[in-house]
């Protein structure tokens, strides 16, 4: 099964050439290779990012997470549309790391963002399941490489899991969107100080109606919150704003904050920095990856911690001395090979 090559395969150059041409149907399908895990596609994947890279790059990466409830996709959706018609060709792409078990339920996006979806200018992709969140962290970063040298200007990464995937999010963009919601009991309960931390904008979301009270009073605590975290490496001043998507109001805010921010941190050379350190960050979380792949997927290894396993159980071993133990083992095979 890891020497099966499928048969509808084009070249690398043939992907590569239709990437550049902006063709979505040849993005898809270069999409899927990289996140596949057949032996064949991996060294296609590979050919193909190394040819894009010089023409990837060329966008500004905006991470985009927030709180069950928060309209998530309906503020994606007006916001995507808003950058289009500012002339932007936009690529929404999803980190999901609870698609191991859902097999994939992010897809639902896509029909939530239906008039977007079918924009010529816009490209909407979810995560790939059945993977470690490094593993689609990945893969999503490899899919925005694609999307870039296929002339998207404007990539939206969503979290839609919750816990560790806004740090995977926030290590591959440049700019990190929180989206709250007014008047869900105390409005700082609940928030992780390191995701507030990482926060370039904070926008208040569905301030609209009766709502635009509470929302402009929840502004006013996020913006004390924010003030009490130390100024950033960046020297951006995170700031907090009202928005209602439904009712497209505050959009363009968002928006002129983000190029405000662009801005600044190429003039001050944080962008590049920022840039440069995720390059660095993404080789050892590609290094960790393959280490993982290697280490589960040697046979002799598998059947012995089935073994440790059961060792570990009838208290014959403890977990430590087990993963000590395997660890050893697999140093050795390595040594073999």
């Amino acid at each position: 099964m890891k020497n099966y090559k499928p048969k509808n395969r084009l070249t690398a150059s043939e992907y590569i050439e239709g990437i550049l041409k902006g063709d979505r149907v040849l993005l898809s399908r270069a999409i899927t290779i990289i996140e596949s895990n057949l032996k064949s596609d991996k060294i296609l994947a590979k050919e193909i990012i190394q040819e894009i890279l010089p023409k990837s790059g060329n966008s500004i990466r905006i991470g985009i997470t927030g709180v069950p409830g928060v309209g998530k996709s309906t503020f994606i959706e007006a916001f995507g549309k808003y950058l289009i018609t500012q002339g932007y060709k936009v690529a929404i792409l999803s980190i999901d790391p609870s698609s191991q078990r859902s097999k994939g339920s992010i897809l639902g996006d896509k029909t939530r963002m239906e008039e977007l979806a079918n924009s010529e200018e816009a490209y909407i992709r979810p995560s790939a399941s059945g993977e470690t969140l490094g593993g689609v962290a990945n893969k999503t970063g490899e899919t925005m490489l694609l999307c870039e040298a296929a002339g998207y200007d404007v990539i939206l990464i969503e979290t839609v899991g919750v816990g560790q995937s806004e740090t995977a999010v926030h290590g591959m963009t440049d700019f990190f969107l929180l989206l709250m919601l007014a008047g869900a009991g105390d409005e700082l309960q609940g928030i992780k100080k390191g995701i507030m931390e990482m926060a370039d904008m904070v926008v208040i979301n569905k301030a609209d109606g009766d709502n635009i009270r509470m929302s402009e009073k929840a502004r006013i605590q996020y913006q004390n919150a924010l003030h009490i975290f130390p100024q950033s490496e960046s020297d951006w001043t995170p700031v907090v704003s009202t928005a209602s998507a439904i009712k497209n109001i505050g959009i363009d805010k968002v928006w002129t904050e983000i190029t405000k921010f662009k801005k600044l941190v190429t003039d001050n050379g944080y962008f590049e920095k920022n840039r440069n350190h995720q390059q660095i960050q993404w080789m050892y979380n590609n290094i960790n990856e393959e280490l993982k792949h290697l280490f589960y997927g040697s046979k002799n290894i598998a059947a012995q911690l089935n073994t440790l396993e059961e060792a570990i159980i009838s208290a014959k071993i403890s977990p430590v001395k087990a993963a000590q133990f395997i660890i050893e083992e697999f140093k050795k095979s390595f040594l073999k090979l």
